[in-house]
């Protein structure tokens, strides 16, 4: 009998993962917010009910989604004052259906911006004090859910994702510096959150928190500049000399401890497979 994963959340990442997890043979649903996207989504094999989640109430259009072996949690916190208290209070929200429906295992999608820059090299056990309202955010989130004794949640932490039809120079700025040249940067490609949501799935892999990111961490004039150059555009400027914080975020336990091989270890090997 097919598995059943319900995927909250069919965005930039969500919606590619539930077609990939159709082609496996998996039964699918899916959440998305508006009507718009729901008369959109209604044929690509997807059950998609509409889901309105904020730190007060749930609404939920059919609770039929709720019904599923696994539940995906990719709903990244919002840009807004109070976000530490109002995501993790969002999550709160699913406990009730979680229970009722006796859902045994989720997957929770957290960030990298729960790692200070405490210019190191930065892994999961870390004791974390976030540099940043959305990383305490995303920190409480996960304690909501890890804290649970009902049901396995893994966590992972995504590094800045890349892919698809996300322009690695979108945030840059032309005729200015954009910032340190020599900071190392996080990053992590599509079809790598696609693949390692996948391994998490088939090899069981669950109470876990693991880090997300390229295994190679370039820096961002290496990574900007090869991008320009790919594009035929005029690279960004950086700052060479002004001293800076970072962090590199390790994905040693998931390719050594967890067995995990990346399709990209370096998000400069992304590049040069898409300008060829």
């Amino acid at each position: 009998m097919s598995q059943t994963i319900s995927i909250l959340g069919l965005g930039w990442l969500g919606l590619p993962l539930a077609k990939s997890f159709l082609q496996k043979g998996y039964l699918v649903k899916g959440s998305v917010t508006s009507d718009d996207k729901l008369k959109e989504m209604s044929n690509n094999g997807i059950a998609v009910s509409q889901i309105l989640l904020n730190e007060k109430s749930i609404l939920v259009g059919n609770e039929n989604f709720f019904q599923t072996d696994i539940l995906f949690i990719n709903i990244p916190p919002r840009r807004i004052l109070g976000i530490e208290l109002a995501y993790p209070n969002q999550v709160k929200q699913l406990l009730p259906y979680i229970q009722q429906y006796k859902i045994k295992k989720v997957i929770f999608i957290s960030s990298t911006s729960v790692y200070p820059e405490a210019n190191k090299t930065v892994r999961e056990n870390e004791n974390l004090r976030p540099d940043k309202g959305s990383g305490i955010a995303c920190l409480q989130a996960e304690d909501v859910l890890l804290s649970e004794t009902e049901f396995k949640t893994t966590v992972v932490r995504f590094g800045g994702l890349i892919g698809a039809d996300r322009n690695p120079l979108r945030f840059m700025k032309r005729g200015i510096k954009n910032g340190p040249a020599a900071k190392p940067i996080n990053l992590i490609h599509l079809d790598d959150c696609i693949g390692i949501i996948h391994h998490i799935v088939t090899n069981e892999i669950w109470e876990e928190v693991i880090n997300g990111t390229c295994p190679i961490h370039p820096t961002r004039e290496e990574f900007y500049v090869e991008a320009a150059k790919i594009a035929g555009v005029e690279p960004p400027l950086f700052d060479k000399y002004s001293s800076f914080k970072f962090k590199t975020v390790s994905s040693e336990k998931l390719t050594s401890n967890l067995g995990y091989t990346f399709r990209y270890k370096s998000p400069i090997d992304y590049l040069k497979n898409k300008g060829k």
